[in-house]
């Protein structure tokens, strides 16, 4: 990698990890910067504003994360129920990354920042649509090899998985811990055995 495109990726990456303990709003240039090591000259050469840096960070560090870590495990032959509990257990328990006492990256965007800005909005929009349309298309195979009951309603489910994961994470915020994750997920459980 060149040195231009690695101190790129490196102020995208550093960052990302600021924000997500900071939040978007609170967190400067100044404390990027600080952050990276990086010049000033050297952060606008590569964006024009913090606003710039930040789409990038949602379309070229949050979408890949994404995808691996909610769209991938979901895309392996077999229960799609059992897919999901997995992702949600991973990411609310198994996951190194992710802080009860700073929510979901993407959860804390969304929040902060759609309000304000449009192009924020539109790229977080575009985000949450490809995990939500991942979830029908499996719940729609799982019904088709069995494993769903053909009763269910592929999109009600959807939207209660994914507001469930982002309610709890912001619950996970208030309480500084997991225990509400540990009892989400077992009535997550529950519903998802109900599926079947």
């Amino acid at each position: 990698m060149k040195k231009a495109a690695a101190t790129r990726l490196t102020i995208l990456q550093k960052a990302f990890e600021l924000i997500y303990v900071k939040g978007y709003q609170t967190t400067s240039i100044d404390d990027i910067l600080a952050t990276t090591q990086v010049t000033k000259g050297a952060f606008y050469y590569h964006f024009k504003n913090k606003d710039e840096m930040g789409l990038a960070i949602i379309n070229e560090i949050l979408k890949p994360t994404m995808t691996e870590s909610f769209i991938t495990p979901l895309q392996n032959p077999g229960d799609p129920l059992e897919f999901i509990y997995g992702m949600m257990q991973h990411l609310l328990i198994g996951n190194p990354f992710l802080k009860p006492e700073f929510g979901c990256p993407a959860s804390n965007i969304t929040q902060e920042m759609t309000p304000w800005n449009a192009d924020f909005g539109h790229a977080m929009n575009e985000l949450m649509k490809q995990w939500e349309d991942t979830l029908v298309e499996v719940l729609e195979k799982g019904k088709a090899a069995g494993f769903v009951k053909k009763d269910v309603h592929s999109k009600q489910v959807t939207i209660m998985v994914m507001s469930g994961y982002w309610g709890v994470r912001n619950l996970g915020k208030l309480d500084q811990g997991k225990e509400s994750y540990s009892r989400y997920l077992k009535e997550l459980k529950n519903y998802l055995n109900s599926l079947k």
